[in-house]
């Protein structure tokens, strides 16, 4: 199931920095943001393989996730909030704020054969 990390922010008076280092549980070979979305719903699928890391660096966004044996929402509302998402977490984005920005950090390169559309339809044993 999709879990939620923190990542470490270092703040003073010139502002804050924040780190991806040594906790996202993948080697990261893809990057892709989303940003500009009305109120449509991305994503809408799960993965044989790839394993992401979503972050909304700017603005906010929530990310429902199902792996055929419960489910979660998840407000991404601060750049130092990172949602790790399973290969079976059937996943969808929606309401994004105007000025969202969510960046995605994925373990494997685009391949549509990894992508699987079909929600689940009943829970079952993973």
């Amino acid at each position: 199931m999709a879990s939620l990390v923190n990542l470490k922010t270092f703040t003073d008076k010139r502002g804050n920095l924040t780190v991806i280092e040594r906790v996202v549980p993948f080697d990261i070979k893809r990057i892709f943001y989303i940003y500009g979305v009305d109120d449509s719903e991305r994503g809408g699928h799960r993965h044989y393989e790839t394993r992401q890391a979503a972050i909304c660096i700017r603005g906010n966004c929530t990310i429902y996730n199902d792996n055929g044996l419960e489910e979660s929402s998840v407000l991404l509302d601060s750049p130092d909030k990172c949602l790790i998402i399973e290969p079976e977490d059937w996943h969808t984005m929606h309401s994004f704020s105007d000025d969202a920005i969510l960046m995605v950090l994925a373990s494997e390169y685009f391949e549509a054969a990894d992508y699987i559309h079909t929600p689940y339809q009943i829970k079952c044993a993973i």
